[in-house]
C-alpha cells in the first residue's frame, strides 16, 4: 500500500481509521485545519496562498487530512453562528473544491503540477466567480501580510542602545531574555542549521551575523515545547534577518503509523521535508538543527506571512474559502500522490461529500460535548484552569 503524509488530532486518528485502502494512496498534506491555511511572500515578493504549519506532517492516509478540514469547518461554522444546514453546505463546497482541483490535476504534466500556486495578490483563483465580500477578505489580508516584513517586527520586540546595537526587549509571557550560555548554544545550533541548506543559500546566511537570542513562546498546539528567536543583521542595521529556531516533537499520530524511514528519525528534518513537499513555494531558509539533544527546525519569521481570520467570515465568504482549502489541499496532495487513484475513488457524484458532512456534524456534536464536559470539570474545581491569557 503506497503512503503519504498527513497530520491532526489524536482524538481523530480512531475515527479515521477504517479508510479504505484507496485512500492511502501516497499524498503528503499537514495539520490541514481550517486556520493552518495562509499566506506567504515568495522570493519575488508575490503573496501566495497554501498550506500552513508542519509540526505534525507524517505518512499515512490521504482522507484523514480531508476530514480534518471537514471537521474543522464545522466547528468553526458553530463558532461563527452557522446553523446545521450552513455548516453541511460549507463542507460540501469543501469536499467539492477537492474533488474538483483533484480530478482537474490528474492530468497535468507533473512538472506543470509543481509550478502551480495560488497567487492571492492577483486574485486569479481558477475557475471561479469571487464574490465581493470574499474579494475584500482577501485584499484586506494580502495588504496585512505585505506589511509583515522583518523591518516592521524589528521596532516592534527590539529597542537600539544609544551605541547603535539592537537588543530584544522583554515582553512577559510571548518574549523572555535568556541567559548568555543558553545564547551561545542557540548561535551553535545555527551554525549547525547553516549545513542544511543548499550551498547558496549558506552563502547568503553568512553574510549575517546574530545579534541577539529571545525565548519566544510559540502557538497553543506547541505549549511546553522551546521556540527561540533569533535577530540577525547583515549589511545594513535596519535591514534584519528573524530566523525562529522551533523544537519539533514526534507527531500525534506516530503510534498510530508504520514507522517512518530511518531518513527521518531527526524530527526537524521531517517537519522540512514535508513542508517543502506540500508548498508550492516555500522558505528558502528552511532547515533543521539541534540543541541540547533535542531535535529542532529553522525558518524565518513574519517575513510576509498572513492568515485569513476565522472570525471574518460568515455566508458567502465561508463557503468560498471551505471550497478554496479544499482546492488547496487537493494541490498539495496531487504534488506527492496519484491524482487519479484518489480522483477515481471520490468519483463524480456527491456521495463523499455528504457522508463526510454528516461524519463532521457528528464530529462538532462531540466537540460540544467534550467542551461542556471540561467546562463542568472547572467549575466543579475538579480541573484547574486560567481563562483570559
Amino acid at each position: 500500500m503506497a503512503r503519504s503524509i498527513i497530520v491532526g488530532l489524536l482524538a481523530y486518528v480512531a475515527i479515521a481509521a477504517s479508510a479504505l485502502s484507496a485512500q492511502a494512496e501516497a499524498n503528503r498534506p499537514n495539520d490541514a485545519h481550517f486556520n493552518n491555511f495562509g499566506l506567504f511572500g515568495t522570493p519575488q515578493r508575490a503573496v501566495v496562498g497554501d498550506l500552513n504549519d508542519f509540526d505534525e506532517v507524517t505518512i499515512g492516509p490521504w482522507g484523514w487530512d480531508l476530514k480534518r478540514l471537514a471537521a474543522s469547518i464545522n466547528v468553526a461554522g458553530r463558532e461563527n453562528g452557522l446553523n446545521r444546514r450552513e455548516r453541511r453546505r460549507a463542507v460540501m463546497r469543501c469536499v467539492a473544491g477537492y474533488r474538483w482541483n483533484v480530478k482537474r490535476l490528474q492530468s497535468v504534466p507533473v512538472l506543470a503540477l509543481w509550478y502551480r500556486h495560488t497567487a492571492v495578490d492577483r486574485l486569479d483563483w481558477v475557475q471561479v466567480k469571487i464574490d465581493a465580500k470574499s474579494r475584500a477578505i482577501i485584499q484586506k489580508a494580502v495588504d496585512k501580510a505585505r506589511a509583515q516584513t522583518s523591518a516592521t517586527l524589528l521596532t516592534k520586540v527590539a529597542d537600539r542602545a544609544s551605541s547603535g546595537a539592537w537588543r530584544f526587549k522583554e515582553d512577559l509571557p510571548t518574549l523572555t531574555l535568556i541567559d548568555g550560555k543558553t545564547r551561545e548554544k542557540i548561535i551553535d545550533a545555527l551554525h549547525e542549521y547553516g549545513g542544511t541548506l543548499p550551498r547558496e543559500r549558506r552563502y547568503m546566511l553568512n553574510r549575517y551575523h546574530v545579534v541577539d537570542v529571545a525565548h519566544r513562546v510559540a502557538g497553543v498546539g506547541s505549549v511546553g515545547t522551546r521556540a527561540y528567536l533569533a535577530l540577525l543583521l547583515g549589511n545594513s542595521a535596519d535591514a534584519p534577518l528573524f530566523l525562529q529556531v522551533k523544537e519539533a516533537t514526534v507527531p500525534a499520530r506516530a503510534p498510530y503509523l508504520p514507522p517512518l524511514p530511518d531518513e527521518y528519525s531527526h524530527q526537524g528534518k521531517r517537519v522540512v521535508h514535508g513542508q517543502r513537499l506540500l508548498q508550492a513555494v516555500g522558505d528558502p531558509l528552511l532547515g533543521w538543527t539541534q540543541l541540547d539533544g533535542r531535535p529542532f527546525y529553522v525558518r524565518q519569521m513574519k517575513n510576509m506571512k498572513g492568515s485569513i481570520p476565522t472570525e471574518w467570515l460568515s455566508g458567502e465568504p465561508f463557503e468560498f474559502f471551505s471550497w478554496a482549502y479544499g482546492v488547496i489541499l487537493a494541490r498539495a496532495h496531487a504534488r506527492t500522490g496519484d491524482a487519479a487513484v484518489v480522483s477515481g475513488y471520490l468519483g463524480s457524484s456527491q456521495v463523499y461529500d455528504a457522508a463526510i458532512a454528516e461524519w463532521a456534524e457528528a464530529y462538532g456534536d462531540q466537540t460540544e460535548r467534550d467542551h461542556a464536559a471540561l467546562e463542568k470539570a472547572i467549575k466543579s474545581g475538579r480541573v484547574h484552569a486560567i481563562r483570559d491569557v
